[in-house]
C-alpha cells in the first residue's frame, strides 16, 4: 500500500511543475485523495461489498470533486491533474502512466448491462482538459487526446485526436508527408499549421505528388523487369528522369 502510495506521490512530482514536496503532494492533491479512496471503494466493489464501494465512491466525489466508479480499473503512476469535474464509467481501464487533467468525461453510448460501454486507455495516454471519451472503445498506448474533443471511435497508438467529433491525426502520417516534403525541397509547415486551406492544400499535393512518384517508381521496376535489354536501356531517350518541382516558386505563392 505504501508502495503504492509513494509511485503516486513520485510520479506527481516528476509530471507537475507546480509540485514542490512530496507533504504538500500527499495533503493537497485532489488527484492523489481520489485514486487512494478509490483503490479502497474498488476493493470493496470486487469482494461483495457494493454498497460501500458506492459509499466511498460517493464520498471521494464530494471530497476531491472527481467521481470513479467502483468498478473502473486504474493501473499504476496514473496522474489526475487538478481533476474538477472528471466522470469516469464502471467498466473503464486506465493504463499505468496515464495523464488526465480536469472535466474529463470516460464515459459511455450504449445502456446495454454487462456489455463494455466505457473506453480502455493504453499506457502513456494524455486526456486533455474537458474531453470525452464515450464507448467501449481502446486509445491506444501513448496516444493523446486534445482538450474539448469527443472521441467515439479508436484511437491508434501514439495518434492524436482532436476536434468534435474528434479526427485522428497520426504521427507516423505526418512524419512520412513531411519527409516528402523536404525531398522536394519545400516544408507545408513551414508555411502554418491546423485548419488552414491553404495548409490543408498543401499537404494534399505533397501526398498526391509522393503516391504519383511512388507509382512511377513500380511502373518503371515492372518495365524493366519485363525488358529482355540491360536496366539502363529500358528507359527512353526521352523520358523524364530528374523531377521539376519548383519548391521555391510554391513558396512565394502560399506566403
Amino acid at each position: 500500500m505504501f508502495q503504492r502510495l509513494r509511485e503516486d506521490i513520485a510520479c506527481i512530482i516528476e509530471r507537475d511543475p507546480a509540485a514542490r514536496t512530496a507533504w504538500e503532494v500527499l495533503t493537497l492533491y485532489p488527484g492523489l485523495h481520489a485514486l487512494v479512496l478509490h483503490r479502497r471503494a474498488h476493493w470493496c466493489w470486487h469482494h461483495g461489498f457494493k454498497w460501500m464501494g458506492r459509499a466511498i465512491s460517493q464520498f471521494s466525489r464530494w471530497w476531491t470533486g472527481i467521481e470513479i466508479h467502483p468498478g473502473a480499473k486504474i493501473g499504476h503512476k496514473v496522474f489526475i491533474d487538478h481533476g474538477m469535474g472528471i466522470v469516469i464509467g464502471e467498466m473503464a481501464e486506465i493504463g499505468e502512466g496515464c495523464t488526465i487533467y480536469q472535466g474529463v468525461t470516460l464515459g459511455g453510448t450504449s445502456l446495454v448491462k454487462g456489455a463494455k460501454r466505457h473506453p480502455t486507455l493504453g499506457p502513456g495516454v494524455i486526456v486533455g482538459a474537458n474531453a470525452c471519451v464515450l464507448g467501449g472503445f481502446t486509445v491506444g498506448a501513448g496516444a493523446r487526446v486534445g482538450s474539448g474533443a469527443v472521441v467515439t471511435k479508436p484511437v491508434p497508438a501514439g495518434a492524436t485526436a482532436v476536434g468534435n467529433p474528434a479526427r485522428i491525426i497520426e504521427a507516423r502520417t505526418d512524419a512520412a508527408r513531411e519527409e516528402a516534403a523536404a525531398k522536394m525541397g519545400f516544408s507545408a509547415y513551414g508555411v502554418t499549421q491546423g485548419d488552414d486551406p491553404v495548409a490543408q492544400a498543401m499537404k494534399g499535393l505533397i501526398d498526391n505528388a509522393a503516391g504519383h512518384e511512388h507509382q512511377i517508381a513500380l511502373l518503371w521496376d515492372a518495365i524493366c523487369k519485363l525488358s529482355t535489354s540491360a536496366k539502363s536501356d529500358c528507359v527512353p531517350a526521352d523520358a523524364q528522369r530528374d523531377e521539376d518541382f519548383d519548391a521555391a516558386e510554391l513558396s512565394r505563392l502560399v506566403k
